[in-house]
């Protein structure tokens, strides 16, 4: 997977990113953490990222991302 392809939906203030692997069509959600706090990504499958994260500023704006594009 090239990582023009990937989407950052959303950025904290702390600077961890999270991707959508793939850009909108994808179905992985990666958590890049910031450099202090580890750095080590974390991938998810969406089907589990998405409920998990509901209530999550970060999934939150994931789901208005997929909804904007009719993927939810």
């Amino acid at each position: 997977m090239s990582i023009e392809n990937d989407l950052v939906f959303y950025s904290s203030e702390n600077g961890d990113q999270w991707l959508l692997l793939g850009g909108r069509d994808g179905s992985t959600v990666r958590h890049q953490p910031n450099v202090s706090s580890g750095g080590n990504a974390r991938d998810v499958p969406l089907e589990e990222y998405l409920p998990r994260e509901q209530n999550t500023p970060q999934g939150q704006a994931l789901r208005t991302l997929l909804q904007a594009h009719g993927h939810i």
